[in-house]
């Protein structure tokens, strides 16, 4: 498990401060994901592996002042940069390992995961304990501003079959950690699987 902290450390702390600015376009489509959440005024929702918080206005926005918006990240410079942009005034920042997180059983009503699925340690286990945070019949929502064919491309490689977050090894993940997957986007300009907690 510490080794996995240190990858996941060491790739974002030296990128958090200019984390914004490589990528200052992607607002409205992390405010369309939300969206398709269906949330609803007084719900519970955590942003897993928040980053800089760049969902957390549009959370905010979908459970209004009396939900509970939670940002989770295991990096404290991530956090330090959601906290400068003010988005702490948009939900409660905390430094989390998604592995384990710090909430009751059931808690929530709703996890979004913005480019989350890749940096997973273990993706099973670590989508298991999202499973356990969210109550039956609520809602996973795994999102990328880009598709997988336009990730691969941004970083010089090939789509492949291997990828996660491909629809075969996608649905069978969730399925074998508490999910149902309920719907599948993979286009260039966004991806967005959104997935129901079971029963």
């Amino acid at each position: 498990m510490a080794d996995d902290h240190t990858r996941v450390l060491d790739f974002f702390t030296p990128r958090a401060a200019g984390w914004d600015s490589r990528f200052p376009d992607d607002g409205p489509a992390y405010g369309a994901a939300v969206g398709r959440l269906g949330l609803r005024p007084g719900d519970a929702v955590l942003d897993a592996g928040c980053g800089t918080g760049r969902a957390l206005p549009a959370l905010r926005a979908a459970v209004g002042p009396q939900g509970t918006v939670l940002g989770a990240d295991l990096t404290p410079a991530m956090l330090e940069e959601a906290a400068r942009a003010g988005r702490g005034k948009c939900g409660t920042l905390l430094r989390a390992d998604v592995a384990r997180l710090p909430l009751r059983d059931g808690v929530l009503d709703a996890v979004f995961g913005a480019g989350l699925i890749s940096h997973l340690a273990r993706p099973e286990a670590d989508t298991a304990e999202l499973a356990r945070v969210v109550r039956p019949g609520g809602v996973l929502a795994l999102f990328h501003p880009i598709g997988r064919a336009a990730l691969a491309a941004r970083h010089g490689r090939a789509v492949t079959g291997d990828d996660l977050r491909a629809e075969p090894r996608l649905r069978a993940l969730l399925a074998g950690s508490g999910w149902q997957l309920d719907s599948y986007t993979d286009e260039d300009d966004r991806f967005l699987a959104l997935a129901v907690r079971e029963p």
